[in-house]
């Protein structure tokens, strides 16, 4: 085998997998069409569940510092400020969720990030490699570029977007709708005329639809939405889009001073229709396109990665069997549905961003890896996301940090278990109450009980 994982595509949802498996040891190989990341904003808003993923993987440090909180919103009418809108609904941070609102940092810096940080963990992306072909048999994968080569790997990922040319090659279709048939504008550009104190939008009118100019944190950016007319063709030259600016809002064309990056597309929502083809398993865009209203299709995404990171860990370490793979389509495709769902209310202004955007309520409690023992549970069951807090004195994300199972027992006493299960225990948490909770390296509760007495059974069947 040249490689024990080969991930194809080189974005948020490649390269946070990459750094999930090179923490845990495993030879992976990211490969990516393009000769460089990604250049532009796109997604632009990490939602708070992904910013407890990044304290795992070890770079929220660097997300903080490169990136920042969203501005308010400013309606512009006629050249005149007339109100401000907010918009997102507003979360205080609790003891069990320390990260209560989203922040804001543009995709191609959360790119540079990530790959920052699989390049220190030994980790490596080889670009300028387009797949054009895909073979795979009972013992791995083949999967051939344009240049004539060729690598074998026991596993691939589809993580080349919502064009993938992976799931192409696989014949995974593809169902869905057009959000919205009006065809968007988004670019990145150089402003002067306009605050960075705050998200300007500029309403629709009977000649044009609206426009949305927002300063991306931590860079001299703002990126730039616009709404067309169907059937109309996006003019994403610098001069185009300088006149769109410009014929919907109080700016002159001069004042966007430098077009960094454009792009055009529909809004669409689709779900493939299965997320997994023997040992091929598809991720982020390549399995669920969403509408940005939201910010849902780069969080969604990067959680897929962390969902498969751990199951393909154990099983190429053969420390669990080929079956655990089985639960990656069974636990995220519903999750991807409903996160669909969610995109797709929030553009057709029917959901507020709110709690559902923040995708701390997430779980698997209906999931076959899920073990609730418990007749009587408490407010934490088995399947849930695991809260933040202390215990005993001890910051609990800072014990589920890495990529081990922990066992946090309260109030119950704590059982012998392996070295690779860390153990915390105390008397109370208010959050977890009384029990037993046997938290899963992507921080969700597998197993839960009043005794220890099920637990080993539980641990050999998942390869803690």
């Amino acid at each position: 085998m040249d490689t024990d994982v080969l991930i194809v595509g080189a974005g948020p949802t490649g390269l946070a997998l990459g750094v999930d498996l090179a923490r845990r040891g495993v030879d992976a190989l990211v490969v990516e069409r393009a000769e460089e990341l990604f250049p532009g904003s796109r997604g632009k808003g990490l939602q708070p569940r992904t910013m407890e993923v990044f304290d795992d993987l070890g770079v929220l440090d660097a997300v903080r510092a490169a990136g920042g909180g969203y501005p308010v919103g400013m309606i512009w009418q006629d050249g005149r400020r007339m109100g401000e809108h907010r918009m997102f609904d507003e979360a205080e941070a609790t003891g069990d969720s320390p990260y209560n609102e989203p922040c804001m940092l543009p995709q191609w810096r959360t790119q540079e990030i990530l790959h920052a940080r699989l390049r220190e963990l030994g980790g490596r992306v080889a670009f300028g490699r387009e797949v054009v072909s895909l073979e795979q048999d009972d013992d791995g994968v083949t999967v051939a570029f344009a240049d004539g080569e060729t690598v074998r790997a026991r596993y691939a990922v589809a993580a080349d977007g919502g064009r993938s040319a992976v799931r192409r090659a696989l014949g995974i279709g593809m169902t869905g709708e057009t959000v919205d048939p009006q065809p968007m504008l988004v670019a990145d550009v150089r402003i002067t005329g306009l605050d960075r104190a705050n998200w300007h939008i500029f309403p629709p009118s009977e000649s044009h639809g609206y426009l949305a100019v927002c300063p991306l944190a931590g860079t001299e950016d703002f990126q730039v939405v616009a709404q067309f007319p169907e059937g109309a063709e996006v003019d994403l030259s610098p001069e185009g889009v300088r006149k769109t600016v410009a014929a919907r809002s109080h700016l002159a064309p001069e004042d966007v001073t430098e077009v960094r990056w454009a792009s055009d597309f529909r809004p669409r929502a689709a779900l493939a229709d299965a997320f997994r083809s023997g040992r091929v398993f598809l991720a982020g865009d390549a399995a669920h396109i969403h509408s940005p209203a939201g910010g849902q299709g780069l969080n969604t995404s990067v959680q897929d990665a962390y969902n498969l990171g751990w199951k393909l860990g154990a099983v190429v370490r053969g420390s669990a069997d080929a079956g655990l793979l089985d639960t990656y389509e069974e636990e995220r495709r519903p999750i991807a549905a409903q996160m669909l769902a969610v995109s797709t209310g929030i553009h057709r202004g029917e959901v507020r961003r709110g709690a559902a955007t923040r995708q701390l309520g997430l779980g698997y409690r209906d999931s076959s890896l899920t073990e609730e023992t418990r007749p009587a549970p408490g407010p934490l069951r088995a399947g849930d996301r695991a809260p933040d807090g202390t215990l005993d004195g001890v910051r609990l994300f800072d014990a589920f940090r890495g990529p081990h199972w922990t066992l946090v027992a309260v109030g119950v006493a704590a059982p012998e278990l392996p070295q690779s299960v860390r153990v915390i225990s105390g008397a109370e948490q208010p959050s977890y109450g009384k029990g037993l909770f046997l938290v899963r390296p992507d921080g969700y509760v597998g197993w839960a009980g009043g005794t220890a007495d099920e637990l080993p059974a539980y641990l050999d069947r998942l390869g803690a």
